[in-house]
């Protein structure tokens, strides 16, 4: 018998029971990383299973982390990985030396962000908590959030950031070898959450609209537990769905085999600083929808907060959940949030960066359509181009001065330009690789950027 099937004790013989008890394994360490596993076909002679049984064990396996393919070599006990560092973003790409114009991080213009000074300054009179089991909303921020949210959300919470909430509602409604669609391209952090959860990322496809409803409707298919979509500038692309694209949406998860047991979580990340108007799939279905709303690229990554509203069911196990770990996002920290969004000089700094965002977007179209270059018409900060390959992109503009962001991480897969069958109906151009560029940081003056991105993508 193989070494590692003499240390398993088999309780069943269906793949979650066989995954059951190698992830057992490789947790205690009976199993050592780097250890190669037996193959499939030793595995099913060995317990009496159809190989294909073994196969979903592996999948499995896979998809929670634990086990790596290495093709012919075999499957192996994944290495530890870097701490305190996903997957995906320890693939993202590294820019040794000081390019001069850094356009990889996906981050907001720090020129363009209100001043926080003056409304720490005021926090100290509504910072006292009286106890513990006081509400873990400050009232008045809660009160100006309802009023502002996109749709009515029966409950309104607030959390440290918009993964923070995007997590919290997945560990509730998802479980391990679930399936969850989500945007590809899309956001690196969701497909490792997503891995974290022992659950499979079903990619979708995304146009200049959002989510695209025929690629939607093919992972529906699946039955997935959960979606996972950002309705405004989507990152990495930039895309803005209208609200005639979330009906339709909404129409084919109602329309789905137990849609209605279908969570939507939407991540509004860019909320604030996005020129396409607000949209929810809340409008239609209501019972199912939470949506997150980021206050990071509009007054700093640093605050650390989100709103996260939806039917109370939802929101009222997320709040309970967070008493058993952080308690509550810190009052004064909600204080200052809610100075920010009510002191009228912060709320025109925010619609200033808003505009000027705007404006980097079209000028920098504008400039490559100068020189040659179709480029889409993003919201928000970030926006993507289709490239041959990536590595020789990315040189290219780092040539030019200009650091970028590899496309390989906003993929479902890891390898670059990485496609799936649920994304079979993407043109070749949205299908295969590309950069992302972070045009919010592209400064008003500097009139070399567009010819110099317009050279590195010819």
């Amino acid at each position: 018998m193989n070494p590692v099937l003499a240390r398993a004790t088999f309780s069943a013989a269906s793949p979650q029971a066989i995954a059951a008890e190698l992830a057992r394994l490789v947790n205690e360490g009976a199993i050592a990383p780097g250890e190669r596993l037996p193959t499939v076909r030793e595995v099913a002679t060995e317990l009496g299973v159809s190989p294909a049984t073994v196969s979903a064990a592996w999948k499995a396996l896979s998809q929670a982390g634990l086990i790596v393919s290495r093709g012919r070599a075999g499957s192996f006990v994944r290495e530890p990985r870097r701490e305190g560092v996903t997957p995906r973003v320890h693939g993202m790409a590294q820019h040794p030396g000081s390019p001069r114009l850094d356009l990889s991080v996906g981050t907001p213009d720090a020129a363009l962000l209100p001043d926080m000074g003056a409304a720490f300054s005021r926090v100290s009179a509504r910072a006292h908590t009286g106890s513990y089991h006081d509400s873990p909303v400050l009232p008045e921020l809660g009160a100006l959030l309802a009023e502002q949210w996109p749709s009515r959300a029966e409950a309104i919470t607030v959390t440290d950031g918009a993964l923070d909430a995007v997590s919290r509602v997945l560990e509730q409604v998802v479980h391990f070898g679930d399936r969850v669609a989500v945007e590809d391209p899309g956001f690196p952090y969701f497909f490792d959450l997503i891995d974290a959860l022992g659950a499979v990322a079903v990619p979708v496809a995304v146009d200049a609209d959002g989510i695209v409803p025929s690629s939607l409707a093919h992972a529906l298919v699946s039955r997935p537990s959960a979606i996972v979509l950002q309705p405004r500038a989507q990152n990495p692309t930039g895309a803005s769905m209208d609200r005639a694209r979330a009906a339709e949406l909404a129409r084919l998860v109602r329309a789905s085999r137990d849609g209605h047991r279908i969570v939507i979580v939407e991540d509004d990340h860019s909320g604030l600083i996005a020129a396409a108007p607000p949209v929810t799939l809340a409008t239609w279905l209501p019972a199912q929808t939470v949506h997150v709303r980021s206050f990071s690229k509009s007054h700093g990554p640093d605050l650390r907060i989100a709103a996260l509203g939806g039917p109370s069911w939802l929101i009222d196990r997320v709040v309970a959940r967070r008493l058993l770990g952080p308690g509550w996002t810190s009052r004064a920290l909600q204080s200052v949030l809610y100075d920010l969004l009510t002191d009228p000089v912060a709320v025109a700094v925010v619609d200033r960066a808003r505009d000027t965002y705007r404006s980097r977007q079209l000028r920098l179209a504008e400039g490559l359509r100068r020189h040659g270059i179709q480029a889409p018409l993003a919201d928000g900060v970030n926006i993507t181009f289709p490239v041959a390959e990536e590595r020789p992109a990315l040189v290219h503009l780092a040539a030019e001065g200009i650091a970028a962001a590899g496309g390989a991480p906003f993929r479902a897969t890891l390898e670059a330009g990485g496609a799936t069958a649920a994304v079979s109906e993407v043109s070749a151009a949205a299908s295969g690789p590309f950069v992302r560029l972070t045009v919010g940081l592209i400064p008003d003056d500097a009139a070399w950027v567009a010819p110099a991105i317009a050279r590195a993508l010819r």
